[in-house]
């Protein structure tokens, strides 16, 4: 049946993807001429953008310049008793800027800096080695700055960004201003690039970007990366440029959640999409069957493998019954320690009946919901004391090493002693059940953090590890080995379960196959309530 079931749901999975495969193959291979235009179109868009944030970064830039300019002249009239003050007060009205520098040449003796906290930037050099390395600076760059000298004497004034190593996190801006006695004046602008982006790009990005695009610039050198979508990770920039006054720094932008080829096929993605969607709808459809008829046919064989458990635990002890009754009824014995031998199967058959009987109702009641607990405060090490008791010399008489190891001094818990007393009774049996060569039993009770718990452990065939998350479901029993041969219900662990839900308290499971097993039931020192 299940070989038939997996050939429908293959014939079905089969005549669902046919028709998919073939679509989609052809939605992709219908671009057309429109489609390569339309792309070309978009990516000059894109390139506007990126050139539309160079521009207004040196924009702001030259605005910066020709600030500084006027506050030179300016400072020139000033007190030397105020200088200090405007200086301080006049970079603060930049944001990234670190300050600025001027000279008269390329090889001017004398550079005079401008600046509030340049000690930190610099990561402890001395002021006295601005000088030195603003010379330095200069000299190295003499190509550019020569070329902005020509500029200037053009009438054009132009700001170029300088290659220094020097400055630490920063970088230098250097133009050409022409001073009130007309002297050219050789000016050098310290920006921290970082700040610059966030304070003064930031804002200008977040605008033009809005809901469609995603803008970033980055320096990967130093580890310097921001989106204008904090949640966006950059994977694949459509357009990247370097930045015109940070040459290091590149300005990328990307289309949100699309790229520029899912725009221009959008036709093409939507209708694979849609086939798609229909394609999984119907996979889904079928899953759901299958797994619905595998399901109804595992059930109705647990079903039955229950039944047929259940009738064998019946049939075994009502048979006992029968038989040694008959036997006593028609006075075939003769001796009274024989007779008392037959009295006392008849005993332990009948309890064992009813513990069936008892088990099965149990059950019955706890999927109706209508199973009530009666709490109360015991000694768990008194309470285990009697299971013990009653069950040490029948089991002592099988052949069994049965022992019980008490922590003395733990403090009374809420329980119901019936329901508690069928748990642990139902881990003894299945120690029982299922020990073989090694038929050694213990029972433990103990402290762990803020619980009491009470343990049944034994060394018999253990349980594989992926049916030990399984043993607590109803009716499931393990299909190998001993626990194939050994009757049973399949309701005993579950019953388990319930009971410590019940009691808000959680089972513990330690097992190995061949080494055997211990279950621990954990209780809470008062966690119900009278």
């Amino acid at each position: 049946m299940n070989r038939t079931i997996k050939k429908i749901g293959l014939i079905l999975v089969i005549i669902i993807l046919l028709p998919a495969v073939f679509l989609t193959v052809n939605e992709l291979t219908s671009f057309n001429e429109n489609e390569k235009v339309l792309e070309n179109i978009y990516s000059g868009q894109l390139e506007a953008i990126l050139f539309s944030i160079n521009q207004y970064s040196e924009d702001v830039a030259g605005s910066w310049a020709t600030k500084i300019d006027v506050f030179l002249d300016g400072l020139n009239n000033a007190g030397e008793r105020n200088t200090g003050e405007m200086i301080d007060s006049f970079i603060v009205e930049l944001p990234s800027l670190v300050g600025f520098f001027i000279a008269d040449s390329i090889k001017d003796s004398r550079i005079d800096f401008y600046t509030s906290g340049m000690e930190n930037v610099l990561q402890d050099k001395l002021i006295d080695s601005l000088n030195v390395a603003a010379k330095k600076l200069l000299v190295d760059n003499e190509s550019i700055i020569t070329r902005l000298f020509t500029y200037k004497r053009g009438g054009y004034r132009k700001i170029e960004p300088v290659d220094t190593k020097f400055f630490n996190r920063t970088s230098v801006l250097v133009f050409i201003e022409e001073t009130p006695e007309k002297i050219n004046r050789l000016t050098g602008l310290i920006l921290d690039p970082n700040e610059f982006v966030y304070r003064i790009l930031s804002p200008k990005i977040q605008e033009i970007a809005e809901q469609d695009f995603v803008i970033s610039v980055q320096n990967p050198k130093v580890n310097f990366a921001f989106n204008s979508t904090k949640d966006f990770e950059v994977v694949d920039l459509q357009q990247e440029r370097a930045l015109w006054i940070f040459p290091e720094y590149t300005v990328g932008i990307s289309l949100v959640g699309k790229t520029i080829e899912d725009l221009v096929q959008q036709r093409v993605i939507t209708n694979i999409i849609l086939i798609s969607l229909l394609t999984l709808l119907l996979c889904f459809g079928v899953w759901i069957v299958y797994r619905n008829v595998k399901r109804e046919v595992q059930l109705a064989q647990i079903k039955s493998d229950f039944v047929s458990n259940v009738s064998h635990e019946l049939r075994t002890p009502l048979a006992l019954i029968s038989m040694f009754s008959e036997t006593l009824e028609m006075d075939r014995v003769q001796s009274d320690e024989k007779r008392k031998e037959y009295y006392r199967i008849i005993s332990q058959e009948s309890t064992r009946l009813g513990r069936i009987v008892n088990t099965i109702l149990n059950f019955s009641k706890m999927e109706a919901g209508k199973r009530a607990f009666h709490f109360k405060e015991v000694d768990l090490n008194e309470f285990v004391q009697l299971i013990y008791n009653n069950y040490s010399f029948h089991l002592k008489n099988k052949g069994y090493d049965f022992s019980f190891s008490k922590k003395e001094g733990l403090p009374e818990i809420l329980v119901d002693e019936e329901a508690v007393s069928e748990a642990i009774i139902n881990l003894i049996d299945n120690a029982v059940k299922y020990s073989s060569d090694f038929k050694e039993i213990e029972i433990k009770t103990g402290k762990q953090n803020d619980f009491i718990f009470v343990e049944v452990s034994d060394k018999g065939i253990g349980i594989a590890a992926e049916d030990q998350k399984k043993i607590f479901e109803k009716f499931y029993r393990a299909s190998t080995g001993l626990v194939h041969n050994t009757k049973g219900t399949g309701l005993g662990l579950t019953l388990v379960k319930f009971i410590m839900d019940a009691h808000s308290g959680k089972i513990e499971l330690y097992s190995e196959v061949n080494k055997g097993s211990k279950f621990r039931l954990l209780f809470p020192y008062s966690s119900i309530k009278l």
